[in-house]
């Protein structure tokens, strides 16, 4: 399978970044390195990362896209694995990315969802069911497959190096994960994997206007996407490239002179 970089953006969170590297040392399958975005924190982050071994990448520029697109970009696996700050992964979540990256199938990215800790009941409720339950069901119609998740995804290096400078990385106001998934391009595959578990933090709703905060800042990188890549041409494209690899596999199929392994 190769190696498996885990990026972490980290912005004033020692306390939660020190629970999340303990939760990686703890994984079934080991990272083969760490990556610590520091994005200007004014706490010991950039130490702790350090003390819980993990190498630490400095990105001046605010923003959660500029600070996950350093740490991508930084990292050197096969296979690049991105949570948050104070996210707690479960003990296998890498040895699960490992096996259905590697199925025959090879998606371009896995993803899960998140169970929420801390706070009270009724806010880890919304955070399930209405933020995250509606962004996959919602957004995923829209892309045609699975939305990435931000605190819980990986992503084949090869084809962050393709869509790299094709994502709108340098802006803050975006939201990351749901960016880069946009950009997914018509060739590469997005799976969604249930048994990919992470625990994230409540505090984004802690109150209403955290909340409304969140989904303001969704509907606007909607807009903005919308504009770049309509959903319908982006459907269309995907379409007509499913349409041609397929095409491609039964001409190679039914070739006698092909050498090396045919498609299943």
């Amino acid at each position: 399978m190769g190696r498996i970089s885990v990026v972490i953006p980290c912005l004033d969170d020692a306390e939660f970044l020190a629970a999340c590297l303990a939760a990686l040392r703890a994984q079934t399958r080991p990272a083969d390195e760490v990556v610590v975005v520091d994005n200007g924190s004014t706490d010991d982050s950039a130490a702790v990362a350090v003390a819980g071994g993990a190498r630490v990448v400095h990105e001046p520029r605010r923003g959660i896209w500029p600070a996950t697109a350093a740490g991508f970009d930084a990292a050197g696996g096969d296979i690049l694995a991105r949570i948050d700050a104070d996210s707690l992964p479960a003990p296998d979540w890498l040895e699960r990315i490992e096996l259905r990256m590697s199925a025959a199938d090879r998606p371009t990215a896995v993803t899960g969802s998140g169970e929420f800790y801390g706070g009270t009941a009724p806010r880890r409720w919304a955070g399930r069911a209405l933020y995250l339950g509606g962004y996959f069901r919602f957004i995923g119609l829209l892309l045609g497959h699975p939305p990435l998740f931000g605190s819980n995804y990986a992503i084949r290096a090869d084809a962050w190096a393709r869509l790299r400078t094709v994502v709108q990385r340098d802006r803050a106001d975006l939201h990351d994960d749901l960016d880069l998934a946009w950009w997914i391009q018509p060739d590469m595959t997005v799976v969604y994997d249930r048994t990919l578990r992470v625990g994230i933090s409540a505090r984004p709703f802690e109150s209403f206007d955290a909340f409304a905060r969140r989904i303001r800042m969704a509907f606007h990188t909607l807009a903005v996407e919308w504009r770049a890549w309509p959903p319908l041409d982006r459907l269309q494209d995907r379409r007509a490239a499913a349409t041609e690899l397929e095409a491609r596999r039964i001409a190679e199929a039914a070739d006698p002179e092909r050498d090396g392994p045919r498609f299943a």
